[in-house]
Order: structure tokens, then C-alpha cells, then sequence
């Protein structure tokens, strides 16, 4: 692992309708993510956070794309920051906001890393296109935009796409997931293991898996994108998206510790954690701890 990290902050909620994912930033910071990974032995940078508009939220009339010219400005200028940052070999962790910053973050990633791969660890597959979206937000659609399907505004910002192969993606957590997208995960043979697969093989085979799976793809680097709500939210109560029966605490300490065994993650992002809707700042607290396993605190 890059033993010199930068981190990125994105108080964004324009990508869904709940308010407060974008105070997530400013959360996990506070639950101690700066001090956490200095311990660890990191050169830890502050870079502080993406501009980001702060007066109402605005839903702009096209109802399949709620907040598009916001959501735009952001990725654009998010993806140029995750660029400098790996240029200057430092390792990007992004801080969210809701999971429509990946969109950013993959953009500026994939200058960098011509076959990258993607572990989105998530209760949702966020495969939807304005054809397939139940609810116009963008937030559900980052991992279809950066594979080149959707909106041209966004699928080409940075001036290319598709940003990653389909080939390339391991989906893990998924549990609640639009038809559109089950139908998409179909035709792109896409790999998921679905809470059915992680009660079934439990999250060691899971992972083992996943890191051999993307090491055959002679991956040249490999992004975790960790949504809060992966987790039960017994244990993330603060997120704008909760959906039962999730992954547990401890297997998710064990896929992280996993990763860094593995030696794989070259760029993260912790997304969706919303501190108004959280029981005395859990979730951000549960994020950061997370973090410590993937860059490699152990218990003894």
C-alpha cells in the first residue's frame, strides 16, 4: 500500500433528495480518520474538500437526472484532483458525499490506470441509465455512467469514455437491485456476489475470489468503492439508503484486512454517510474503522 495518502473531501448531496450526506466528510474526519492512519505509520495529507455549492438543492426539471449540471461540475473537478494526486504517487482517499462522486473519482483514476479494476462494495449495483431509473437520482447510476451508458454530459466527462470494462467490476453486498440493472448485469457479465453468495460461501471465498478474479484481469490497479450502506444498518444507521440484511461488522473488518493482505487497493472511497439520520456519528465511526483494517491495523 502507498504509504503516503491524500485525502479528499466531497460534501455533495446533489446525487438523491436526502439532505445531510454532505456533512459525511466533516463526520469522518471528526470520528478521527486523519489521527487513525498516521498511527498506522502513513504521511497522511489533508487536501480538504471539492467546492461544492452550498445554498439549496436545486431539482432541475429533467426528472431523470436530478442535479445533472451540479453533479457535472463536481465529478469534472474531482477527477482532475484524483489525477494530480496518483500523478504526485500519492494514494487517493476520497471521502463522501453521496456515491454519485465516483463518477469523479473514476474519471480522474482511469487517466492513470489503463485497466483499472472496481470492488464495489454495496447494497445497490448503481447500474442505473435515465431508461432504467425508478427515481431520476444519479447517485444510483455511477457504475453504468462510467462504464459509457447514459447521458453523453456525463458518460464523457474528462472527454472519454467508457472509463472501466464491465469484465473489470466486482460487485459485493448487493441486495437491492432494479430490474434494469439485473438485466444489465446480465448482458455485461458482470461479477456480483450478492448477500446470497456472501451467506452461502461467507466472506472469506468471497474475497478470495474477488482478488484472484482481478488479479487474472492483469488489473494495473484496483479502486474500492465502499458504500455505508453495504453494511447492516444495525451497524450504519446513517444512511440515506438502508436496506436489511446486510454485511455484517466483522465480516466487514475481515474483507478489508483481506484487501490489505492482498496488497491490491491502490486508490478508496467511504460514501454515504449521512450524520443526521446517524445515532451519535456510528456510521462515520464505523467508516474510519474500516479504513484502519484496509490500511492495515490489526487487532494484536
Amino acid at each position: 500500500m502507498n504509504k503516503n495518502i491524500s485525502i479528499i473531501g466531497v460534501p455533495s448531496d446533489y446525487g438523491q433528495r436526502r439532505r445531510g450526506v454532505d456533512m459525511g466528510p466533516s463526520a469522518m474526519r471528526y470520528a478521527g480518520v486523519i489521527e487513525r492512519l498516521e498511527a498506522l505509520g502513513y504521511d497522511v495529507r489533508d487536501e480538504g474538500d471539492i467546492q461544492v455549492k452550498k445554498d439549496n438543492l436545486v431539482i432541475e426539471q429533467n426528472n431523470k437526472l436530478l442535479n445533472l449540471n451540479d453533479i457535472v461540475k463536481i465529478s469534472t473537478e474531482l477527477g482532475k484532483y484524483v489525477e494530480h494526486v496518483v500523478s504526485a504517487d500519492r494514494f487517493p482517499l476520497i471521502l463522501g458525499g453521496d456515491h454519485s462522486i465516483a463518477i469523479g473519482t473514476l474519471s480522474g483514476l482511469t487517466k492513470q490506470y489503463k485497466n483499472l479494476g472496481v470492488i464495489w462494495y454495496d447494497a445497490h449495483a448503481d447500474l442505473n441509465t435515465p431508461e432504467t431509473t425508478p427515481s431520476g437520482n444519479i447517485h444510483g447510476m455511477p457504475l453504468a455512467i462510467s462504464l459509457g451508458l447514459g447521458d453523453d454530459r456525463l458518460t464523457q466527462i474528462r472527454g472519454f469514455a467508457p472509463k472501466i470494462k464491465p469484465e473489470n467490476i466486482i460487485i459485493i453486498g448487493a441486495r437491492s437491485v432494479d430490474p434494469g440493472e439485473k438485466e444489465l448485469i446480465r448482458k455485461l457479465g458482470i461479477k456480483v456476489y450478492s448477500m446470497h453468495e456472501i451467506d452461502r460461501l461467507g466472506m472469506t471465498r468471497v474475497m478470495e475470489e474477488s482478488i484472484a478474479y482481478l488479479k487474472a484481469r492483469q488489473v494495473d490497479g484496483v479502486h474500492l468503492s465502499l458504500d455505508l450502506d453495504a453494511l447492516d444498518p444495525l451497524y450504519t444507521p446513517g444512511v440515506g439508503t438502508p436496506v436489511p440484511g446486510g454485511i455484517t461488522y466483522r465480516e466487514s473488518h475481515l474483507a478489508m484486512e483481506m484487501l490489505d493482505e492482498a496488497k491490491i487497493i491502490t486508490s478508496a472511497e467511504f460514501v454515504e454517510v449521512n450524520p443526521i439520520l446517524d445515532e451519535k456519528n456510528k456510521t462515520a465511526d464505523t467508516a474510519v474503522a474500516l479504513m484502519g483494517s484496509l490500511f492495515g491495523e490489526k487487532l494484536v
